[in-house]
């Protein structure tokens, strides 16, 4: 089995790591220290990703592609791997719509699994499990978060995946279904308190949903991404100010990324609510992550085991053609995954409660 990883940062170096037994590999970016740091896990390849052929001519003679780009490639590596007939996992949180592909991807043969890691990816599952076991599904909620454990003023927040992409979940539009209607908010139109045991959060409404808007028929459904307190009023003024304008975007990320680079052992918490009707009783259902940094960082580790483990998936099973997100998994295959994530010591418990 020959595996090409695109991108070798965080994320990637933690997918490497897990899956550099299972198969032969190749790790493909653009910046030379990441390469020379995942070389112990595979092969080394030097590829821009903003170049749409190198994308694609990097994918010739292997089995299987595993995309861990920025969000600004990740629908272009898809448009990829469709042209070279490769099956794809990928993690990218791209402002595309995935499904957009389906026609495509069926078309080539190919299958693809977007949006397979941490958040979105995890909760996918989840909810997909309880879609399963509802007659009737009222209401998900989602509440994810990836934090330092010893935040440190003024912004309390450590960086420990792409800043482009945090600015992006502060400046996108949020997708939430309300009264089965998906609507598009500001994602600080609402900054709530959230306690989950005995953590205190700030929450913001995130575009986490994605293609849950229209796989599943949930009439209520949100998702809170979880920081400090103080972090999310000062990145709210930055916005209002015009710093993360994209025409001043790139002095502001210089700015603000030495007071989010600093020593502080992460962990990743994350609680996945469902209310529904089985068997005419009223129920609730809920997932419980937590971790904590351990030789990779926290997010590195929920993030990319996750899509390592859904990646030994597709090379074993018989997938579906098209673009199969991770809430369409049978129940079988998401529990399998879910155990095999708790094996890399990672907590996770299901809870129900009758009403």
């Amino acid at each position: 089995m020959k595996i090409l990883i695109l991108g070798a940062g965080n994320i990637g170096k933690a997918i490497a790591h897990d899956l550099s037994e299972y198969a032969e590999l190749t790790i493909a970016d653009i910046n030379e220290d990441y390469l020379n740091e995942v070389e112990k896990y595979g092969k080394s390849k030097k590829v821009n990703a903003s170049s749409y052929d190198e994308i694609l001519n990097s994918m010739n003679g292997f089995d299987l592609v595993v995309e861990s780009l920025p969000g600004k490639f990740g629908f272009r590596a898809l448009e990829a791997a469709i042209e070279a007939e490769k099956d794809i996992v990928s993690v990218s949180f791209m402002p595309e719509n995935p499904l957009n592909l389906q026609e495509k991807a069926k078309k080539a043969g190919v299958t693809i699994i977007p949006d397979a890691g941490f958040g979105p990816g995890l909760p996918n599952i989840c909810i997909g499990i309880m879609d399963q076991i509802f007659d009737e599904f009222k209401e998900a909620t989602i509440y994810i978060g990836g934090l330092p454990k010893n935040p440190k003023p003024p912004l309390y927040y450590r960086m420990t995946w792409s800043l482009e992409g945090l600015i992006d979940e502060y400046t996108r539009k949020a997708r939430i279904v309300k009264n089965n209607d998906v609507i598009k908010v500001d994602p600080f139109s609402e900054i709530r308190d959230i306690k989950i045991n005995d953590f205190e959060f700030e929450g913001f409404l995130s575009d986490g949903l994605r293609t849950l808007t229209t796989t599943i028929n949930i009439p209520e459904m949100k998702e809170w991404t979880l920081r400090w307190e103080g972090h999310l009023e000062k990145m709210k003024t930055l916005r209002e100010l015009g710093f993360l304008n994209e025409e001043n975007l790139q002095n502001t990320l210089e700015v603000i990324k030495p007071h989010m680079s600093y020593d502080s052992r992460d962990f990743s918490i994350m609680k996945v609510e469902g209310r529904g009707i089985e068997d005419d009783k009223e129920k609730e259902i809920y997932y419980y992550l937590y971790d904590e940094e351990k030789e990779f960082t926290s997010m590195a580790r929920t993030t990319g085991f996750t899509t390592a483990v859904i990646t030994r998936q597709l090379a074993e099973m018989d997938f579906e053609k098209g673009v199969i997100p991770p809430e369409c998994f049978d129940i079988k295959t998401s529990e399998k995954i879910l155990s095999e994530i708790r094996e890399r010591d990672i907590t996770i418990s299901k809870n129900e409660k009758e009403f």
